[in-house]
């Protein structure tokens, strides 16, 4: 059995003390009175049935560091309550490195304060096929020394250390690109190699789904001149704090009714450190230049790259 007790008039001022006894009321003392109780001293006790289904854990929000949680101000609805339970609702997309599912978050005591959220889990090297890795991850560095040489030799440990690697490297971009203001899911909280953040939906008739690749999309030209806009704006930000997304295409680009929201980030480069940094820039700018003009909008990747290398430097 679960349970949480708050004292809302709890403070080291306060000198009183809370006996909990299995069976027998919760009361509370004060030092040298017996029979008189402080009506300010109150507690909450919610008691919570242990009985999960196979789909079902108790929410892993204080389970985790404070470094592996979202950064503040955090968005309303993000569920922090020890009592939450978190419950897999099923696959959302399969893709080469991991495999990402929607998880309920909700307190049964507040069903109606309950979130659906995205839960991205990466695999290990023996069951992932990320093309490129060297040179994505060029002029990374480990922390550890023995972590390093475990994965050049690729021993077991190393596999382990390799999925972590891209589920650490994805936290931290999803955490730097939302503090730079960047269209991205709000990432919740990490453990391990799954990564829990915002679900990006889409509502059409009050129907919510999970918003669709830009690559699905037939926008018309106004819109499709807003997604531009959108689309070098963030370019540009990223250009100006150094960073490179590495593997943007309109399949990785979320189209969530008039916003796009850039996803998939393990890969993100450093534009100077990396030696094939502006090479991956302007592959990027490649990419989606393409699909802008294949639906009817005007516009050049080395314009765009041009414009983008001004930002830089």
């Amino acid at each position: 059995m679960r349970g949480v007790v708050t004292c809302p008039s709890l403070s080291p001022a306060c000198p009183q003390t809370v006996t909990l006894i299995p069976g027998a009321p919760l009361t509370s003392h004060t030092p040298g009175s017996a029979d008189e109780l402080d009506p300010s001293f109150t507690f909450d006790f919610h008691v919570y049935d242990e009985g999960l289904a196979d789909n079902q854990r108790w929410s892993t929000w204080l389970d985790v560091e404070p470094l592996m949680r979202g950064p503040e101000p955090r968005p309303d609805w993000v569920v922090t309550s020890q009592g939450a339970i978190d419950t897999e609702l099923g696959i959302l997309k399969t893709g080469k490195e991991a495999d990402v599912f929607l998880v309920e978050r909700a307190d049964p005591l507040d069903p109606d304060g309950g979130v659906v959220m995205a839960a991205k889990r990466y695999r290990d090297t023996d069951h992932r096929t990320f093309h490129r890795a060297a040179s994505y991850t060029e002029g990374r560095s480990m922390k550890r020394s023995r972590d390093e040489r475990a994965l050049k030799r690729k021993s077991t440990w190393g596999r382990l250390v390799a999925a972590g690697e891209w589920a650490v490297s994805e936290w931290g971009a999803l955490k730097r690109f939302h503090e730079l203001g960047l269209p991205v899911p709000y990432p919740v909280q990490i453990e391990g190699t799954e990564i829990l953040m915002e679900w990006i939906t889409h509502s059409v008739d009050g129907e919510v789904n999970t918003a669709p690749r830009l690559a699905q999309t037939r926008p018309a030209r106004d819109l499709l001149e807003h997604y531009y806009e959108q689309l070098r704006d963030a370019l540009a930000t990223m250009v100006q704090a150094g960073i490179v997304h590495g593997d943007l295409s309109p399949y990785n680009t979320l189209a969530a009714g008039d916003r796009l929201v850039i996803i998939d980030l393990p890969q993100i480069v450093d534009l100077v450190g990396n030696v094939q940094g502006m090479d991956f820039l302007l592959r990027d700018c490649a990419n989606m230049c393409t699909w802008f003009r294949a639906r009817g909008l005007e516009v050049d990747e080395q314009e765009l790259f041009g414009e983008l290398m001004a930002h830089a430097f």
